[in-house]
């Protein structure tokens, strides 16, 4: 990605041999002619890289930097003199300078290999931020995350669309896994040497959520003292993830649209047009296509979304999974608290088995945690403290079940057999109908 660079000389001349150069290597490029001038013209705009003089007579490039690196701390700084000494370059890097050149240049390559140097730095450093954040939370091989007949064929979607570039939208209840599968199809596609990115729409007000989004310049809102970069601009070149897609309102999902369709916004009380190159996955827990029939969620933006869905199941159908999962979040926990890792009784694989886990795998998480905090070498039924009555909820389940079963019979019957029909009279998704004759032997 090309970046955006400002040049600062009061000589005319210098100034407009480095804009040349920079422009001919692909940089959008600004120049001011004195040290007032560059830091009126940072503080309009963003700018990722400032080449600056250090003496200027109305303020000099240590200034400069002083002053520009309380508004933009992530902005690099290089500085160039005539007057080139030890102590300047000492100073330089000791208020925040990249690297120091002095005029004048031995040749055109020596200002570019200093540019290209610089950012190349940036960029990695920016990548290494983002990699030690995703290692801090310490992800579940895939091998687990596909655990279980049930997520054979969502597996196979996902290493389908991985290497494409197709917009993937996730479904399925809360606590399934969807953000792994996210993370796992970022990571299996030609963008996985790229950011992945997410954000939680579900979790911000509208306000914060649009700022989050597409970042903000300095004095957008009260409070807004330094421009901030959105989640699309620090996905450039991977990711994005969207997580609870079907929470945002209406006015952020025309700004979605948008961006989907041209790959272009503006920052929060902003007027410089971004493009960005990132590949957008969603997910939601929510009926889309009911929120759409209701007018809650737009409809181009839905098929927007929804070039490839993948819908994930709960954890009560794959009960094949549960006690590996069980048994692995077991040894996690026990290696974090310094415990040894706890065996499952009888009693307590036959209850993790039989409970009907509606907060699904992010409850049967949180449930082996506690329980491994109070084990002493065996994790018992009781420490599992489920909370629920097994005929009861047997019998419950048998019911809706059955009924569920009826439902479809004759949404069936009625459609002539159509099965696409069938879901829409449902008001279900083609795969879960489909899923569910399957399960009901219809």
């Amino acid at each position: 990605m090309k970046k955006s660079i400002l040049v600062v000389d009061d000589d005319p001349m210098i100034r407009s041999f480095i804009a040349t150069i920079l422009k001919e290597e692909g940089h959008r490029v600004e120049e001011a002619e004195s040290g007032r001038s560059g830091l009126a013209k940072f503080q309009a705009a963003e700018f990722d890289l400032v080449v600056t003089d250090l003496r200027m007579p109305d303020l000099s490039g240590l200034d400069l930097i002083r002053e520009g690196r309380k508004l933009r701390p992530e902005s690099r700084w290089v500085i160039i003199t005539a007057y080139g000494s030890i102590g300047n370059a000492v100073e330089a890097m000791k208020v925040g300078a990249s690297d120091y050149l002095t005029k004048p240049f031995g040749s055109p390559e020596e200002l570019r290999h200093v540019i290209r140097r610089v950012l190349k730095e940036a960029d990695q450093e920016r990548k290494l931020s983002l990699l030690a954040e995703e290692l801090g939370r310490h992800y579940p091989p895939s091998e687990l995350i596909f655990l279980g007949k049930a997520m054979v064929p969502v597996r196979r979607l996902v290493e389908e669309v991985a290497p494409t570039p197709a917009t993937v939208l996730l479904t399925g209840p809360s606590g399934t896994g969807k953000e792994l599968v996210a993370r796992l199809i970022h990571q299996w596609s030609p963008r996985r040497d790229g950011p992945f990115v997410g954000v939680h729409c579900g979790a911000l007000a509208e306000t914060l959520l649009e700022s989050e989004l597409f970042g903000h310049e300095r004095g957008a809102f009260t409070g807004a003292t330094a421009m901030r970069k959105g989640r699309f601009e620090l996905a450039d070149g991977g990711t994005l993830f969207l997580d609870e897609i079907g929470d945002v309102s209406p006015a952020i999902q025309v700004k979605l649209l948008r961006v989907l369709q041209e790959r272009q916004f503006e920052r929060v009380g902003g007027t410089r047009t971004l493009t960005v190159d990132v590949r957008i996955i969603s997910a939601t827990h929510r009926d889309l296509r009911a929120a759409v029939a209701e007018g809650r969620f737009r409809e181009d933006l839905y098929y927007r979304l929804s070039v490839f869905p993948i819908e994930l199941p709960p954890l009560r159908e794959r009960g094949d999974a549960i006690l590996p999962l069980a048994e692995y979040f077991a040894a996690k926990f026990g290696a974090a608290f310094g415990k040894r890792v706890p065996a499952l009784s009888e009693d307590a694989k036959s209850a993790l088995v039989s409970y009907g886990w509606p907060g699904n795998i992010r409850e049967l998480q949180n449930v082996i945690e506690r329980a491994v905090i109070l084990s002493a070498g065996t994790i018992e039924a009781s420490q599992l403290n489920l909370d629920f009555e097994p005929d009861r909820r047997g019998a419950a389940e048998g019911l809706l079940k059955s009924s569920e079963r009826e439902l479809i019979r004759k949404a069936l019957e009625e459609s002539g057999g159509n099965r696409r029909k069938a879901a829409e009279v449902l008001g279900i998704s083609l795969r879960t109908l489909q899923y569910r004759i399957k399960e009901f032997g219809l």
